[in-house]
This record gives structure tokens, sequence and C-alpha cells, in this order.
């Protein structure tokens, strides 16, 4: 089992000092306060089911694994078992973080001939054609290998202190009574065209023809046989009983590619975090086959070279070294990273001070880079419909984890008889790899698709330790290719600007993948300074509605302040009563 091995500075402080000058009451965004749990999720129903488990006393694991198996009830858009993710644990008593990758994998007898039934034609990445993508976004063959029971339950086995009974109860008690649908879970099935297409996922989310209606019961017969199996027998119960069968049965009826094999060989993987410092503070992020941690750690170790705090949080100055900063992170994304299973990714150069110092000296303050500095390279489009939360108990122990379907409601193909809605996941490979009139992730060798391949993510579930090696930050956020820009706010906003999560939750946010020289804002960003950067400094500024969802919690002085972001509905702290 792979770890590491934080060493810590035990430092008593004053609680109560803390809690009076943290709050600014001029905002109107102020956090949830306690010394005791807590748990951020995107939905209010499962943030409690959290705080069930640990007034049961279990731990934050505990709490994390009865989250991830509730949120595939109450935000079956985007919590999930058909799907995968990354996880970090960290567990206060041994002083250790892990990281768990439970991503999800291409199945093996998988070909690019299979997946786009090329009948033997021999065809080069640069003749794909985009209309040949849908068959990797929807239907039978779009979904990878799930991981996200694997992950659950690899963390529970080994963090837990519950039985896996006592955690699962909870999710299925919700399938079995069914949850109040809200309207935001109303609107989001009517508007998911791939729902329709698929008769299983036709007769669960559009009983007599209409979308399930707001206020309505919505019970799950299906998902409460499934979480009962998996209760009573386990990994092996999804992975090697009916339940695996039943997938497989359904993709061979419909020209799908998974085998028993696949099931059966599949493993959730214990890795090591990767490890930055922002201004003297540990960065513990996701590493390979997720870009996202090597994306965030990019950009802070560029941004350590400029001091953010003698600007406003809303300059025009920090928008544009945000921006710049994100772009170089995208572009080593975009560049080295797969994964490592198959491709050896130079996290060590990636993040190197030699290379850093490189990239932010060809950052100037008062214009845009221009697109020949950092190589060109095009977007490919990346689902943002993923989920984060994060949870921490009264010991200290503390969770962050990120799992994805792809797009909202994934495949939207749904096994008969499980509930399990199915990811899209085999459309995060570059298919075009090599192409050199293709540019951007979809160009990518170290992507490109593989049999029994992780594809790769943004995804990037994060923890920061101060100078003292205490837990001060656990966030992470959905958002596709969006991620790290949320995250990055955060992180600046308390460490260089010293907000509460509250307010660091609220900035606004801007993006900038490469090589245009335009930033993706959103609409909250003051329209002067919008002004000043597209025309002073050179950056094309295009709106955007919002961007990501960060659940954080940030630890001062032994207390918990917790915030749900207010971009996304639903979303909800729930703490532990002191």
């Amino acid at each position: 089992m792979k770890y590491y091995l934080l060493t810590f500075l035990i430092i008593f402080s004053n609680i109560t000092s803390s809690q009076q000058s943290y709050i600014d009451y001029l905002s109107p965004y102020h956090p949830v306060t306690t010394s005791s749990g807590m748990v951020v999720t995107q939905n209010h129903l499962s943030s409690d089911i959290g705080i069930e488990i640990l007034n049961k006393g279990g731990n934050a694991v505990d709490a994390a694994v009865a989250v991830g198996f509730s949120l595939a009830i109450t935000l079956p858009r985007a919590g999930n078992l058909g799907g995968g993710g990354f996880m970090l644990v960290y567990m206060k008593e041994k002083n250790e973080i892990f990281y768990i990758d439970y991503r999800s994998k291409s199945p093996l007898n998988a070909s690019i001939d299979s997946i786009f039934e090329l009948k033997g034609k021999k065809i080069k990445p640069s003749d794909f054609k985009d209309e040949m993508y849908d068959t990797t976004r929807y239907g039978y063959k779009a979904p990878a290998i799930p991981g996200t029971v694997a992950g659950l339950l690899e963390a529970h086995k080994n963090f837990g202190k519950l039985t896996l009974e006592e955690v699962l109860a909870p999710a299925i008690r919700q399938a079995k009574n069914g949850i109040k649908v809200s309207y935001d879970l109303e609107k989001a099935i009517e508007d998911t065209a791939q729902l329709r297409k698929d008769p299983e996922s036709l007769s669960i989310y559009f009983p007599n023809g209409e979308a399930v209606k707001e206020n309505s019961i919505f019970k799950r017969p299906d998902l409460e046989k499934t979480l009962n199996i998996i209760a009573t027998e386990g990994v092996d119960g999804f992975y090697k009983g009916d339940i695996a069968k039943s997938m497989v049965m359904a993709m061979n009826e419909n020209n799908g590619l998974f085998t028993m094999k696949d099931f059966e060989s599949y493993k959730a993987q214990i890795r090591e975090p990767i490890i930055g410092s922002y201004r003297d503070n540990l960065v513990f992020t996701s590493g390979p086959p997720s870009g996202g941690g090597i994306t965030l750690l990019t950009a802070l170790n560029i941004l350590s070279y400029f001091d953010l705090a003698k600007f406003k949080s809303d300059s025009a100055v920090t928008y544009h070294l945000l921006a710049e900063a994100l772009r170089r992170g995208h572009n080593n994304r975009s560049h080295f990273v797969g994964d490592p299973d198959y491709f050896d990714v130079p996290v060590s150069q990636l993040l190197s001070k030699e290379r850093t110092k490189e990239l932010a000296k060809t950052i100037d303050l008062k214009k845009a880079t221009k697109s020949t500095v950092v190589k060109p390279l095009e977007l490919t489009t990346e689902s943002r419909d993923t989920t984060h939360y994060s949870i921490i108990d009264n010991e200290g122990n503390a969770v962050s984890n990120t799992y994805t379907l792809g797009y909202s409601f994934g495949s939207g193909v749904t096994i008969p008889g499980t509930g399990i809605l199915m990811n899209n996941q085999m459309n995060n490979f570059a298919y075009r790899y090599g192409d050199k009139k293709e540019r951007g992730r979809g160009a990518s060798t170290g992507n490109r698709f593989e049999p029994g391949k992780n594809p790769m993510s943004t995804m990037a579930p994060t923890m920061i330790f101060n100078k003292e090696g205490e837990l001060m930050l656990v966030t992470g956020s959905p958002g596709g290719s969006l991620i790290p820009a949320a995250i990055l706010r955060v992180i600046t906003g308390i460490i260089d600007f010293d907000l509460d999560i509250g307010q660091a939750t609220m900035l606004p946010r801007v993006h900038k993948d490469w090589p245009t020289t335009g930033i993706l804002y959103e609409r909250t960003v003051n329209s002067d300074v919008v002004r000043i950067i597209n025309k002073r400094i050179g950056h094309k500024m295009t709106p955007e509605h919002t961007m990501g969802s960060t659940q954080s919690i940030h630890i001062k002085n032994g207390v918990n302040y917790g915030y749900a972001d207010l971009r996304r509905p639903g979303a909800s702290v729930s703490s532990q009563e002191n």
C-alpha cells in the first residue's frame, strides 16, 4: 500500500477568538461553523446521511462511502454506481494521506475497430470525423468499466470503522422509501435527451411519458436491490456476481463490449498523491491518470513567483495572472498526462522549479501571452457533470472525493433490474492521437485509446496543510476542464487574500486553456474589469454561466468552516452538534 507520511507539529489555539475574527459580517456568504464533524456535498439529503453515519460512531471514510452511495439516488446526473473517480483520504492518527484511483477502464476486448464498427477498415487518427464520437458519448459502447463501487469499498475496507451493512443502510432506506423530487432534478431529467433513448432509463425517469415531477416521491426499488447485494456480498457482489452478469448481458444484447473478465480483473488502486507547495503550505492532490492535479499544481507553482496579495482579489491583474497560470497548467496536462500503467508521465519534470521558473518568465503583467509562447493546441470538449464532496470527522480524519458519470446522466443507459446508470468515459480518450492537424487533448499520445486503460481526467480532489503541518483545507469541484480554475480561485482566495471560505468560494472565476488568447469568465466579474482585460491586456473575454461547484471545509484554529458553492442548486453543509 502506497502512502505519503506527514510529520506534524501540534499547535493549540484559541477557538473563540478565531470564530470572532474569521467571519466577515459585511459579506453575504457565511460559512457553517463547528468544531465537530462536517459534510459538504451537492445535495442536502446526502449531506445529512453523512452526518447520520458520523453520529453512529463512523469516521470520515464511513461517511464518505455512505454519501457516495446516497448521491446515486439523490443526484443521479452525477452521483453514481456506474462511473468512477478519485479520492484523497487523510488519517490523522497515522499522519498519512492516501490517494485512491478508481477511474473507469476501457473494456479489455475493445478496439478502435469494434468501438466504431470500422469492419476491418484501416483508419488513421486523422480520418476521424466529429460525428463518429457519438458512439462514445451515448448508448452501449460509451461506458467504460465502472470503478465507483470498487473505490468506495476499497476506502471502507482499509479505513472504515463501521460495518458495510451499517454504512449502506441509509442509502438503502432512501432507495426504498424514495426521495422528494426537487425542481432541479425534474428539470435535469427533462432536459437530458439520452435518457429518453434507453428503454430502461425511460421507464425509470419518465413514468407515464413525462419526467418525474417536483415534490413527487421518487422510489428506486432497483437500486435498493443492488445496494442490498453490495451490503451483504461486498465488492465481489458487484464485480463477480449477478450484478456484473447483468451488466455484461445488457451490453452484449446491445452490441456493447463488456465481458466478465473486465469486472473480475478490475481493482481500485491506492497510489501516491502528487504534492506541491504554495506560500509554504503543502498541497496534496490527484496524480495521473487525472491531469487535474498537474494543472492545478502547475498554476500554483507559477503564481508563487507573483505577489498576488499586492493586488485586489477582483483586479484585472489578478484575473490575468490566474488565466495565464491556468493556461500553462493545461498545456502540461494536454501534452503529458495519461494512465501511468501505460504511459510514463514525467510528473517531477513538469512540476520542477526549473520548468516553473521558465514558464513564469513568459508572463507579462500588462499583456496577454501570444499563442506562440505556449504550444498552440486546441481544446476538446469535456463533461462538466461530475460531483465532489468534502468530509471531516471530530477526530480530524478527512476525505476529499470527486467522481463522475461523464456527461449529465452519463451514457443515458440504465442496466435493467439494477438501477445502475452507466458512464460515457470512453469519450475521454484521444482517438486522434498523433494527428498533426489535430491540436489539444484530442491529439495527446499519452491519452490515446488502449484496451484496459484509464482515460485522462481533470478531477482534482485536494487537501492543503499549513506551515505547521496541520490540515487547513479540504476541497474539490465538478466542472470538467474548468475544475482547476474553480479550485485555484478558492485556494488563492484563502491564502493570498485572507478571505473566509464563503468569500473565497464566491469569488468570480476565470478559465483559460490554450492556445487561444481568450478567457472564459463568470458574469459576476465587474464589467469595468472585463473591459480592461479585453482592451488593455489583450485577452478576448467570453462570458460563461458558472464554473464548477466547490464543496469545501476550511480548518482554522481547530474550527471547521464549511461552505457549499451556490453555483449549483441543492448543495448543503451538514454538521454535527458540538
